[in-house]
């Protein structure tokens, strides 16, 4: 089941522009919270940055997970906008 997954990861990626772009972001935003969770202090705006990165990143993943639970239902057509 896991390779079924990570096999329609793989199709998504490639063939989904929309899929590919919320990969993109999410990874951007993994790169971000790494630098802020790698300073041994954060500011109050640095603090606040890495809350509001954390929201993004579960929103795209979410979007992800809805676009892959529709073609795994055999519904390509339809986007993970909600």
């Amino acid at each position: 089941m896991e390779t079924d997954l990570r096999e329609l990861k793989e199709v998504l990626q490639r063939e989904n522009e929309e899929f590919r772009t919320l990969l993109q972001s999410h990874a951007s935003c993994e790169v971000r919270l790494q630098e802020l969770q790698g300073k041994g202090f954060l500011n109050e705006d640095e603090k606040v940055e890495e809350v509001t990165i954390k929201k993004k990143k579960l929103h795209l993943k979410d979007k992800m997970e809805a676009m892959l639970r529709h073609y795994r239902n055999g519904n390509p057509a339809v986007s993970g906008s909600r």
